[in-house]
């Protein structure tokens, strides 16, 4: 998701909602402490020299349970940063959010709520390290006896 595609999301919300991939929900006074842009200069395993930006929202709870953030004041702060940082609206949208450790999420909006989806490492030259493709399961054609299906 995209910054763009996050306020137009706030302009039809009444309140802020956060799911995490298990089902529970960020605490209603859960803080966006920063917005701003992550830029990752790299070298992959395989040799190639790549670079990824994304929009960063970092979301944190405290003690404060009376605060909740209303969505035209978090439309405000990345339309905010938009301007005094020179974020490009269509910069996809990365969250960080404390669990055991600090956790990183892609963004998606579902039923009224913005879901946090896991993110996963991945080797990004599986050609060059030997790593196979995945192959796609044979159907099969006959039941074999120990499967349990028959």
């Amino acid at each position: 998701m995209t910054l763009q595609e996050v306020k137009s999301h706030l302009e039809h919300l009444e309140s802020l909602k956060f799911q995490l991939p298990d089902g529970r929900v960020v605490p209603e006074h859960f803080h966006v402490t920063e917005v701003g842009e992550v830029t990752k200069h790299f070298i992959d395993c395989g040799g190639t020299i790549r670079h990824e930006k994304v929009a960063n929202f970092q979301l944190w709870t405290a003690d404060d349970v009376d605060h909740r953030l209303q969505p035209q004041k978090l439309k405000n702060i990345i339309s905010l940063s938009e301007r005094e940082l020179q974020l490009n609206p269509n910069l996809n949208v990365e969250v960080e959010y404390q669990g055991s450790t600090i956790g990183k999420y892609h963004l998606e909006f579902k039923d009224g709520k913005f879901q946090l989806i896991s993110t996963l490492t991945d080797c990004l030259a599986k050609d060059k390290c030997g790593i196979p493709e995945p192959q796609e399961q044979e159907t099969a054609t006959a039941c074999d006896p120990n499967s349990g299906c028959c």
